[in-house]
């Protein structure tokens, strides 16, 4: 029954992710071996298509304004999904550290309450990445749809190349006709761009997904720590060794963390710069459609730029409750009949307290803790350039 149980909880809490990650070639629990490269492989060039073809229609001079910032966003997009699918199959071994660790937490699962603590983390994470992946891939499909919507067979060749630019899901009409891409198929071209177009989703906010669900996970035996520093029971035998298990822990989860926090260290650093750049961007570019009236383009640039701030928000408040439950753990053991310990035993209480003062948390670039305070600090930030641009536009 146990067993049962345990199954029931893996696949609640892991199958969702593995389904994402699997195809791009970074599924941790997956099996390294020719075929998962080759999808790595595969993702990371379709992810490195929506760099390539912006930035040539960007050389060639064949976009205005509004679809400059289209390309723009791509090519970031498409940079941070090369980035993040390179690195984490480069550097697997932490991801593959931290799940192989999350398979044995499911295994040994204590009691109902420590199981309704992973459950609930489990279930959190699952809600708020599928929730920004479903975002995404339905504005994915948004743009891979257009174009046929807008298609008619009889006006297609009489229309100007200019007008031919935003029937692509990718603005790509000079580089498909500098490599001789024939016109006749139209729709086969709009058809492997919108494929092209969710897998780069895939790259950039699957890996997203795949990271802050474990970290989410961590943060779970976290506070299942904290409930048995807080719980401890002086009365009990062998008191030395049972707190003793409790540091192992303690340790052990603490090098789990460092493990995440150098993993996505120099990721969170371009990330955070390219997500701030575009939210100026995409904030500007709705003060200009709101200026002339043009609803598609606040339609498009709102979306756009909700996903940014989405996938902002997720790390911060993922960052600042990973800090928090790491400091909390000093206030549990605190909160505990410590006084009642042995005086050997209360020296080590005394190292756990001051190693709570500096927890391990997410930083971007190892100099910059990614949690609310940060968030709050980029949107100020980047409200008040908005607000001194929509003062510039109406003088």
């Amino acid at each position: 029954m146990a067993i049962e149980q345990w199954k029931h909880d893996m696949v609640h809490a892991m199958t969702p992710f593995k389904l994402i990650t699997w195809p791009i070639g970074v599924w941790p629990l997956q099996v390294y071996n020719i075929y998962s490269l080759l999808r790595c492989a595969l993702a990371t060039f379709c992810a490195s298509l929506i760099v390539i073809l912006p930035s040539m229609e960007l050389y060639m001079g064949c976009t205005d304004i509004e679809e400059n910032i289209d390309c723009l966003t791509l090519i970031c997009c498409g940079l941070l999904g090369v980035l993040k699918t390179t690195w984490f199959r480069i550097y697997a071994n932490s991801l593959i550290i931290n799940y192989n660790s999350a398979l044995n937490d499911y295994l040994t699962i204590d009691n109902i309450k420590e199981r309704d603590i992973m459950r609930k983390h489990s279930f959190v994470g699952r809600i708020l990445c599928l929730s920004l992946l479903v975002f995404t891939y339905f504005s994915c499909l948004i743009y891979g749809v257009t174009p046929f919507l807008n298609y008619n067979q009889d006006n297609f060749i009489n229309i100007t190349n200019e007008d031919t630019v935003s029937k692509y899901a990718i603005p790509s009409r000079c580089a498909l006709e500098y490599f001789n891409f024939p016109t006749s198929l139209y729709k086969i071209s709009c058809l492997i761009e919108a494929v092209i177009l969710i897998i780069a989703a895939t790259t950039n906010l699957g890996n997203d997904a795949l990271f802050l669900n474990i970290t989410l996970h961590v943060c779970g035996q976290v506070n299942i720590l904290r409930l048995h520093f807080m719980n401890f029971d002086v009365t009990s035998p062998r008191i030395y060794d049972r707190f003793n298990v409790l540091i192992q822990r303690h340790c052990y989860l603490i090098m789990l963390v460092r493990e995440l926090a150098d993993l996505i260290s120099f990721v969170l650093l371009i990330e955070l710069f390219i997500i701030s750049i575009l939210i100026c961007i995409m904030g500007f570019q709705v003060i200009l459609a709101l200026t002339v009236n043009d609803i598609v383009m606040i339609g498009k640039s709102l979306m756009t730029l909700s996903a940014f701030l989405i996938q902002l928000t997720l790390y911060s408040f993922i960052g600042n409750y990973l800090k928090s439950e790491m400091e909390e753990i000093g206030i549990s053991i605190y909160q505990s009949a410590w006084y009642s310990f042995p005086r050997k035993l209360a020296r080590n209480v005394i190292f756990i307290l001051m190693q709570t003062k500096s927890p391990v948390a997410l930083q971007a670039g190892n100099f910059i803790v990614v949690n609310l305070s940060t968030y709050v600090s980029i949107l100020k930030t980047s409200f008040s350039y908005l607000s001194v641009l929509r003062i510039m536009l109406e003088v």
